[in-house]
């Protein structure tokens, strides 16, 4: 896909992060651009300064965990702007009460509460794959050029356990299979997975939103929240990714990994894979998240 001005793009966790540099990006090639998000209040500001800015953009709340929100934004999507063209399945959570491997105070995945396990996999994976489903039919049957992103991470292609890890690496192989289903009908839409590493995001910060169904509002301690913080805002600038993913678009590239010096560890992986041997955990810096 080479022309943008004019086309559409949908944008799911879209108000902040990764996922609204996108949205910017995107709009800047002259497109229409839906920014959804669970976040109202963010969705709303962040909708009306790029109106004011003259950009072509709508907003619609959205659960990714919830099937009927996605066919919701599906549907007023092609209400406003016809034919949708991109789709970045970018929404993501990740929890404090995961096992993420940070040392002598990292938690066993046997001692993870289920509602954990169920939330981070409900909107990492799942989101993902009710958006695949929703939005697919509707893009493949209008016969034009189009491309699907899912977010992923590091976390999705190095060793791993907690349910973070575990729903990227599912994202992953989907995108994987997406891409052969895809070229094997002779489909014009392409599909890549974005496999960031840090990112100047506010990810470690979503457990606010958290559902009460899956234990409410998260909670973690003053270090914790440093060291997260710390970590993320050493990391790389979204727009910096949303323009690594608009050259992916262009090149019909499968694989996004924005961050080279993870590309050792990652190769390592691949290596233990095949020598049958299981890798220690090996993290750049002090610590791994992302989005």
């Amino acid at each position: 896909m080479r022309e943008f001005a004019g086309k559409t793009a949908v944008v799911t966790g879209g108000a902040s992060g990764i996922g609204l540099a996108m949205v910017e990006r995107f709009s800047s090639e002259g497109m229409n651009v839906v920014l959804a998000d669970i976040q109202e209040d963010a969705l709303q500001a962040q909708v009306q300064r790029l109106q004011q800015e003259e950009r072509s953009v709508m907003g619609v709340v959205v659960d990714a965990m919830q099937r009927e929100t996605l066919e919701s934004v599906r549907d007023q999507t092609i209400e406003r702007f016809g034919n949708i063209h991109i789709l970045c399945n970018n929404a993501g959570v990740f929890s404090f009460r995961d096992a993420m491997g940070l040392g002598d105070d990292a938690i066993n995945i046997w001692d993870v509460e289920d509602s954990i396990w169920e939330w981070v996999i409900g909107v990492n994976f799942w989101g993902v794959l009710y958006g695949v489903q929703t939005f697919l039919p509707h893009m493949v049957g209008h016969g034009e050029e189009g491309h699907v992103v899912n977010t992923s991470s590091v976390a999705g292609i190095t060793p791993g356990g907690s349910a973070y890890s575990v729903s990227k690496h599912g994202v992953l192989t989907l995108t994987e299979g997406l891409h052969q289903n895809l070229e094997r009908i002779g489909s014009k839409i392409g599909a890549s997975v974005l496999c960031p590493g840090a990112v100047q995001t506010q990810i470690m910060n979503a457990d606010r939103n958290r559902p009460d169904e899956y234990g409410g509002a998260g909670e973690r301690s003053e270090g914790e929240a440093a060291a997260f913080n710390a970590f993320l805002a050493s990391g790389m600038d979204p727009a910096n990714v949303a323009d690594q993913v608009l050259q992916s678009i262009i090149e019909e590239r499968c694989y996004v990994l924005p961050h080279p010096d993870w590309d050792d560890i990652v190769r390592q992986r691949v290596e233990n894979i095949l020598a049958r041997t299981v890798p220690a955990a090996r993290v750049p810096g002090r610590l791994t998240g992302q989005r």
